[in-house]
């Protein structure tokens, strides 16, 4: 995902893409995204989560039981966003993609590093041979976001740029 098809249909037509390193930039620094899985009746389920952007996926992780987890056993397609709450500043994204669980203590590893080089000692994982491990008994479930579709939407001035692999 180089480059990026700006959607002149839906901005101005003085906009200009941004470049690929750009938005990796933006989705490995947001301490933030939201999370949309369906559930098995179709229905919507949305929810913020951290997460870390690492070897062109985003990672996230979730506990036996929640709802995203029930909701990702029936289906993995998903999206993830992030950007900022105003109408003229920033850049807002959007990662559609499935998610895939990651398994195996050599693929958990980088990512425990990952998220205790961003969010440091709250979010301070160990990798295990299924899932990460905490100093409370935690033990939630690991999952990556390969992207099949990256959209950045530009607010100064508005734009929909498309990247796909």
């Amino acid at each position: 995902m180089t480059i990026g098809t700006i959607d002149l249909r839906f901005g101005d037509p003085s906009a200009t893409a941004p470049t690929w390193t750009a938005v990796e930039r933006q989705l490995a620094e947001a301490e933030l995204y939201w999370l949309t899985t369906v559930r098995a009746d179709g229905r919507p389920h949305v929810t913020p989560l951290v997460g870390v952007w690492h070897d062109a996926a985003f990672a996230f992780c979730t506990g036996v039981g929640e709802q995203k987890h029930v909701n990702l056993a029936t289906s993995p397609l998903v999206a993830v966003t992030t950007g900022t709450p105003t109408w003229t500043d920033g850049t807002d994204l959007v990662i559609e993609g499935r998610a895939e669980r990651v398994l195996g203590r050599d693929a958990l590893a980088p990512l425990a590093a990952a998220w205790r080089s961003k969010y440091g000692a709250d979010w301070a994982w160990e990798a295990g041979d299924e899932t990460f491990t905490s100093e409370h008994g935690d033990r939630p479930w690991v999952y990556v976001v390969r992207p099949a579709k990256v959209i950045a939407f530009g607010k100064d001035p508005h734009s929909q740029t498309t990247y796909r692999p």
